[in-house]
């Protein structure tokens, strides 16, 4: 298992590449610096270039040339050459004087098997229908409305699954983000101190599993929609938690299972406007003993500062998608204060997520 920095460490480091981009960007004429910034998505392209082609997987096994990367790969020796140079400069791969292109720390991570590979998420962000959909990211500025019901037809999630090849590529990527939060969420947070956490629409029961692992005297329910096909119930067993653990076929806006001490949602609330949002906290606040918890896995703004966060991106994202929207602290407080809830903590982790933490009222 990777060992991870502590919270503290992680943000310092964060700090200090923030503060070393500013300076970048002071010391170069605003134009330029502006015109640096414009064009990373063309960079954004390269890096999807090189995850689907699996040039990290070749690389992997030494050194190797250009053109014989090209052909392991099935591509042109000229573009992939064209394409290291790009992504050496950004320390994605290592040209050496002898012509040949070495592994990275970051080249590493477009490896499939690397345990914390990013590669589906890479694969996700440069995929055309991910593009398609940001090209009407204007028409959500203008209009502050999701775009994606009015250009295809449909909500994000329907479209995801009538267009299964797309919703898999979804579907991996945010898998991918998603697990390599799990450790420092389970690094962060006690939840021995719980008998029973419920977490609530959770997929295959990815972090579920983690605190179970973590936690040998917690029980879990795993309630989902899709828990009866997404292949929840091997993965529990494979990880060795499925005798601790129930599956519940749960939907979001249905009444929810009882029975929980602490109840877990993960990336779910900065799915939904507010509205729908507040009926998924009040069914859980409905459902939850007088002394439990509620525990939001979020992307959490800081209330204040112009600091570069991944939340402030995965919010233009959401209000593109389907008008959700990422909160800060106060935000949180307010909006669980309406569910029936108050605000106890938020616990920042060594990833971009932090627990929301609230109780009953």
């Amino acid at each position: 298992m990777l060992e991870l920095p502590p919270p503290q460490v992680v943000r310092e480091a964060e700090k200090n590449r923030a503060e070393l981009q500013k300076q970048s960007r002071e010391l170069a004429p605003p134009p330029f610096a502006l015109l640096e910034l414009a064009m990373g998505s063309m960079l954004t392209q390269a890096i999807y270039a090189a995850a689907e082609l699996r040039i990290a997987e070749e690389v992997h096994e030494g050194p190797l040339s250009p053109a014989e990367i090209a052909r392991r790969v099935g591509a042109d020796a000229g573009a992939v050459g064209r394409l290291l140079r790009l992504l050496a400069g950004h320390q994605i791969f290592e040209g050496r004087a002898d012509g040949t292109y070495a592994m990275t720390p970051m080249a590493d991570a477009l490896r499939a098997d690397h345990p914390m590979s990013m590669r589906d998420i890479a694969v996700l962000m440069g995929h055309p229908t991910h593009w398609e959909d940001w090209s009407h990211f204007l028409e959500v500025v203008r209009t502050g409305e999701p775009s994606v019901p009015k250009h295809r037809g449909m909500g994000s999630f329907e479209y995801l699954t009538q267009n299964p090849e797309y919703g898999e590529v979804f579907i991996r990527g945010m898998g991918n983000m998603s697990d390599t939060e799990t450790l420092p969420i389970l690094s962060a947070y006690d939840f021995s101190r719980f008998g029973t956490v419920v977490d609530f629409c959770g997929g295959r029961g990815g972090l579920l599993a983690g605190i179970l692992q973590q936690s040998p005297g917690v029980r879990g329910i795993l309630s989902d929609p899709r828990v009866a096909g997404n292949g929840a119930a091997a993965f529990l067993a494979e990880q060795g938690v499925a005798d601790r653990c129930d599956t519940h076929v749960g939907d979001l806006f249905e009444p929810v299972v009882e029975g929980g001490d602490a109840y877990v949602l993960k990336h779910i609330v900065h799915d939904w406007p507010e509205e729908q949002a507040l009926q998924i906290l009040r069914n859980i606040r409905a459902a939850m003993k007088p002394d439990g918890r509620l525990l939001l896995i979020e992307m959490v703004i800081p209330e204040e500062g112009d600091d570069p966060h991944s939340g402030k991106l995965v919010d233009m994202w959401l209000m593109l998608l389907v008008g959700g929207r990422e909160r800060t602290p106060s935000q949180y407080a307010d909006l669980v204060s309406r569910a029936g809830f108050r605000l106890e903590r938020v616990v920042e982790t060594a990833s971009a997520v932090s627990i929301v933490e609230a109780i009953p009222v």
